[in-house]
């Protein structure tokens, strides 16, 4: 097994063990649906220590080009922007002290359309190459759109990276992605029709 594969297999025994990602329980998302899995992002950020380390193993399954260019760090605020934050940190700790340093840049978000970029924010993007994070990817729709902001700005993006992924994306960024951590996801159910909730079984709560 290769040091990527050890790490990778670690993240995803760290993170049960943490219970970021919760196994076999009854969760209502509060979308109109329930599942048996669900990743807590209040205890992956709640220890700053946490969110650190598993920080740093992302940084270490990241292609080697990645962590060479990549000028800013940006993720969104429903969960990407503290990930993205810390890696930029860590980033440069890991460089030469000569080198400009790392930027950083959250995505905010707009009722009207979705995630947007502040213009403050989208000062510092032109002509720069962003690697985009998160703490999770689901559907792959919101870096899809992040990435799409970061091009109308003028950046390049370089790759998108997460924690965790769910292996049920529809849309990517157009650009390699890195999983610090995968689990395929069971199918969730409408709460009208949801069978842990016939079968009685409470809903999971924390």
């Amino acid at each position: 097994m290769s040091r990527k594969d050890q790490i990778r297999e670690k993240a995803l025994k760290d993170l049960q063990e943490h219970e970021v990602l919760m196994l076999n329980g009854h969760f209502d998302f509060g979308n109109g649906y329930h599942g048996p899995v669900y990743l807590n992002p209040h205890q992956l950020f709640r220890h700053p220590s946490t969110l650190w380390r598993f920080a740093q193993d992302l940084l270490d399954i990241l292609p080697a080009s990645v962590l060479e260019n990549t000028e800013v760090v940006a993720g969104p605020v429903t969960g990407g922007a503290l990930l993205a934050h810390t890696m930029a940190g860590l980033l440069d700790s890991r460089r030469a002290i000569t080198r400009p340093q790392t930027l950083f840049a959250p995505f905010s978000v707009a009722p009207d359309c979705g995630h947007s970029l502040s213009r403050f924010y989208q000062k510092q993007v032109p002509g720069k190459q962003v690697l985009l994070v998160d703490d999770v990817r689901n559907t792959g729709q919101t870096l899809a759109r992040c990435a799409g902001l970061v091009r109308e700005a003028g950046g390049t993006v370089l790759a998108t990276a997460e924690i965790y992924d769910r292996m049920e994306s529809v849309v990517d960024a157009g650009v390699p992605n890195i999983a610090l951590a995968e689990y395929k996801a069971p199918e969730n159910y409408a709460a009208d029709t949801c069978p842990l909730c016939k079968a009685g079984v409470p809903v999971t709560t924390f």
